[in-house]
């Protein structure tokens, strides 16, 4: 991958005049962001029509969202005594916290709320979702009561298939009206194949005295998309970029390049709009990741989202809203029809 394709794709990412003149070639360079492996099918050019109603071409291109640039887990940890290489993180209040034992035996006192239970006092096991049938209980917003005051973990052997998901992306994103906050398809891609995905629902989980760790790459597993982020802390696959600029790690639902937190320096980008994003002369509108510790990879997407998709026969219109009402992503099982 050259440095200089980087820019041109930053500047003017899949733009219609880049497609155009250059046609496969700029297809071919596109999937070379990818981590090799990642891709399944595509990259390819699809009619699509996007979040605000916009009809358009999108590229269309399907993952299989298991990293292979780093490891997945560990999520739970098993005792009291367990450190922190044994488990994950939890992300609260902006910061970055080990969910070793004695994490866990101090959740009552950092939660301020003496229902928090997670351990047996006599052995020190904690209790952890350790099937399908319990992973499918515990990990919605509204947990099954018998898996109150568990550590959820779900795991990729759980899912019957190998998860594809195909996402569908604008080439030349499209201004909307207003942010969209909680996108139901997400932010966008890493180029890993890991979903970016909207913010945990943290206030779900807690409220039934449960903690769902994600491991220290910032992902854990549900049985809908499998793998994917809710942070981003360094471990996928980046694109570097030119000039000092933050490097590239994905791209996100509207078409707009995502970058990492920091610049070669190691400074964060100044001037970001409350979805994280900023227009630099010579380079474009993009997005800069947040910290870990939000718990919001980005405020809200500024251009109006394709889709991303789990169904092989359905198309995108991300214009039909098809989970459930009140934003939250469609539960495991659920369906509707292009997004």
């Amino acid at each position: 991958m050259t440095k200089t394709l980087v820019p041109i794709l930053i500047h003017a990412v899949l733009a219609t005049s880049l497609w155009a003149h250059e046609g496969d070639t700029a297809l071919d360079r596109l999937a070379g962001l990818f981590e090799p492996g990642t891709l399944v099918e595509g990259p390819e050019l699809v009619p699509c029509t996007l979040s605000g109603g916009t009809e358009t071409t999108c590229f269309e291109i399907t993952v299989l969202p298991e990293p292979t640039d780093h490891e997945m887990g560990p999520w739970c940890p098993r005792t009291t005594s367990d450190t922190a290489e044994d488990a994950g993180v939890w992300l609260e209040g902006g910061a970055v916290y080990d969910v070793d034992g004695p994490f866990v035996e101090s959740l009552a006192e950092f939660y301020e709320d003496e229902e928090w239970q997670l351990f047996d006092p006599s052995t020190g096991a904690i209790r952890v979702t350790d099937s399908k049938t319990s992973c499918e209980a515990a990990a919605r917003p509204d947990v099954s009561p018998e898996y109150t005051n568990y550590c959820v973990e779900c795991q990729t052997a759980y899912l019957e298939d190998a998860v594809r998901v195909t996402y569908v992306v604008p080439i030349e994103p499209v201004r909307a009206t207003a942010g969209e906050r909680r996108p139901f398809s997400g932010f966008g891609v890493a180029f890993n194949g890991v979903k970016i995905e909207a913010p945990a629902p943290t206030e779900a989980i807690l409220r039934a005295h449960t903690l769902a760790p994600f491991d220290d790459c910032g992902g854990h597993v549900n049985l809908h998309v499998g793998y994917h982020y809710h942070a981003v802390m360094g471990c996928s696959r980046e694109v570097p970029s030119t000039e000092g600029h933050a490097p590239q790690v994905g791209i996100a639902m509207d078409g707009y390049p995502i970058l990492a937190r920091l610049d070669a320096e190691g400074s964060v980008a100044s001037g970001l709009d409350d979805c994280g994003g900023h227009e630099v002369a010579g380079f474009g509108y993009h997005y800069h990741v947040n910290e870990p510790g939000a718990n919001q990879i980005l405020g809200c997407l500024r251009g109006e989202a394709g889709c991303a998709l789990t169904d092989d026969a359905a198309t995108c219109d991300a214009s039909r809203r098809t989970g459930p009402p009140g934003g939250r992503p469609p539960r495991p099982g659920e369906r509707g029809t292009g997004r």
